[in-house]
């Protein structure tokens, strides 16, 4: 399930210091870390991986974890300028290079 809010919130001031290393998996960014998604994995289904596409979790665009549940799940994104809820595997599908 993918849920999408529109006319959400703009991006923080302030964000998180990580390391600029590898690709890392959405689903493993902490919230008030950004990255730039890099692909979508080849295991994810071919009608998701077009659905997160759609969304904007295409190469290049950058995302910032804004929030998670309690419980870990799901897990809310900034992506342009509208939120979006993922469930972690949803997010550990798309493929990410971590920003400041």
């Amino acid at each position: 399930m993918v849920s999408v809010q529109l006319g959400a919130r703009r991006k923080g001031g302030s964000s998180v210091p990580v390391d600029s290393g590898p690709d890392a998996r959405l689903s493993d960014l902490r919230p008030g870390m950004s990255g730039e998604v890099t692909g979508i994995d080849e295991s994810v289904e071919p009608s998701t991986a077009r659905r997160l596409s759609d969304l904007g979790f295409a190469p290049g665009t950058e995302v910032t974890v804004l929030r998670r549940a309690p419980l870990g799940d799901p897990l809310v994104f900034q992506v342009v300028e509208y939120e979006i809820a993922l469930r972690r595997e949803q997010a550990a599908g798309i493929r990410v290079r971590r920003t400041a």
